[in-house]
């Protein structure tokens, strides 16, 4: 028997998804941890370039392949939708599978499929290879936050390595809209893709070098066993319920939100997500794809609701800007990205305020909640900002204070999250914290969107600032309603918990 075996455990009655023996692995020296973190942070930065490059894009993209305005949206949405429906099934993948061999699947098919996505002449093929990156990309992030909490065990290292993939994933956002500005003004979009390949695939044979096979002390479990922990039928009815209620908010601010199109998924959406926890309640807790108690474990179900801020705060100041800067005030794509490097230094700069002493003395609320204020702070200034000489005294320091709070939320909500939950679940977190992320971005814009489009119907056009003002007091009522609900719920005399029979495997 191989001297890294630890311990055997008897089989359970209760479920066939039983522990069998758990195998201890030595962590990894500090030049390959560190080499995998860049590589970690590299393939985040990499799936948010990609989607920021193809704002400056989609003028372009628009008149290549005959879009009118409302199906413009899916080049953004098709990629959005189908990442956060796979998210969980990707994360309960790498749980209960070897989390090295999804981060490279994924990897490796994103980087031949944006390939591809540059050669393409048709629209309908062109939405249907952005969904299917989608897809492939929820494969990297759960997978990745899964082997940076097994490479990384020391708390301190851990909070450092979550920071740094946040962070790279927030540069991400802003430089993507220069370089895709960049591409579109002196190549073409094209280039927005293979640019994205010429790193991805390269990085991905270095990743399969360098990943150990193992990199936590792993339960083994024999193939059936595996396969019944993946919950197949559990994940494919939550996956249609996000699907369908990212699409009915997706198509609310385009088609209306009293339309057919919008009403029947959405019930529909709220009808399957019903379903799906009456059928999570009656699985052993080994099998189910989320287990019932996770959502007792302390503070676990408001850091998940603390999850929908970050990208509801980047995604709407961003699309409200870029829209307005240039289809308005008729700026450039370049000046218009070079106005937004301000979001992206600021989260870059604040993703590492955790390793400040007096915070990681204190407990994650106070930061999430003085972060909260921040993007509150931001929007107010945003909500006078009417006109394009406001952009230094109230746009500019909006940027600056909000972008911080954002990340700052982000940050410490992402490492409070981990804390909590055993990291055997650190695959399923890592998804849902993302699928939080994500949820937040698409029900935001589509909120949002149709709140600036009624005001400005009503108020002479898309050339009033009232409706962006609209929108920016929507947001804000928003966020203080999260911080509130923060102040009450988060319970700071807690200690980690962890979820009874949440053990997992990977396989050699």
């Amino acid at each position: 028997m191989d001297s890294s075996l630890a311990r055997k455990s008897s089989m359970s009655s209760e479920s066939d998804c039983v522990v069998e023996e758990v195998v201890q692995r030595p962590t990894p020296s500090n030049a390959r941890r560190y080499t995998l973190l860049l590589i970690f942070c590299i393939t985040q930065f990499l799936y948010t370039l990609t989607n920021s490059a193809l704002f400056s894009a989609i003028p372009a993209l628009v008149r290549r392949f005959g879009f009118t305005q409302s199906q413009s949206v899916w080049i953004i949405s098709a990629y959005q939708l189908t990442f956060a429906s796979f998210l969980l099934m990707s994360g309960k993948i790498s749980d209960i599978y070897n989390p090295k061999y999804t981060f490279l699947t994924g990897k490796f098919f994103l980087g031949v499929i944006s390939i591809g996505l540059g050669f393409v002449s048709d629209g309908i093929l062109f939405l249907a290879l952005r969904a299917l990156s989608g897809i492939a990309a929820s494969l990297t992030i759960p997978s990745a936050l899964a082997l940076l909490i097994g490479i990384f065990p020391e708390p301190k290292h851990q909070a450092i390595a979550i920071a740094s993939f946040g962070a790279w994933g927030a540069m991400g956002i802003v430089l993507g809209l220069i370089t895709g500005a960049l591409f579109v003004e002196y190549v073409s979009w094209s280039w927005v893709f293979w640019f994205v390949s010429t790193v991805i695939i390269p990085t991905t044979l270095i990743s399969a070098l360098l990943i150990p096979s193992q990199t936590r002390n792993v339960v083994r479990k024999s193939g059936f066993t595996k396969f019944r922990s993946l919950d197949i039928i559990g994940i494919l009815i939550l996956t249609v319920a996000v699907i369908l209620f990212i699409f009915a908010m997706t198509t609310g601010s385009i088609a209306g939100w009293g339309s057919a199109m919008t009403l029947a998924p959405l019930v529909i959406a709220i009808g399957i997500t019903a379903v799906f926890f009456f059928w999570e309640a009656f699985q052993s807790i080994e099998c189910a794809a989320v287990p019932p108690s996770t959502w007792f474990i302390p503070n676990f179900s408001v850091l998940f609701g603390t999850a929908l801020l970050p990208y509801f705060w980047w995604a709407n100041i961003f699309t409200t800007y870029v829209s307005l800067w240039q289809d308005i005030y008729q700026w450039s794509a370049m000046s218009s990205a070079i106005h937004m490097l301000p979001i992206g230094i600021t989260a870059f700069v604040f993703s590492f305020a955790n390793r400040l002493k007096g915070l990681r003395s204190i407990s994650a609320k106070w930061p999430i909640l003085c972060g909260a204020l921040m993007m509150m702070s931001g929007l107010v200034l945003f909500s006078f900002a009417d006109g394009p000489d406001k952009y230094w005294p109230l746009v500019f320091p909006g940027f600056i204070v909000g972008s911080a709070g954002a990340m700052l939320v982000n940050i410490s909500a992402n490492i409070a999250i981990f804390r909590a939950t055993p990291p055997s679940m650190a695959g399923t977190v890592g998804a849902m914290f993302n699928c939080g992320l994500q949820l937040g971005s698409a029900v935001g814009l589509a909120a949002v969107s149709s709140i600036q489009a009624s005001v400005q119907d009503r108020n002479g056009g898309p050339s009033n600032y009232e409706g962006q003002s609209a929108g920016f007091w929507f947001m804000l009522c928003c966020i203080s309603i999260a911080a509130l609900a923060i102040l009450v719920f988060y319970r700071t005399d807690t200690t980690k918990a962890c979820v009874k029979g949440a053990v997992v495997d990977d396989e050699k």
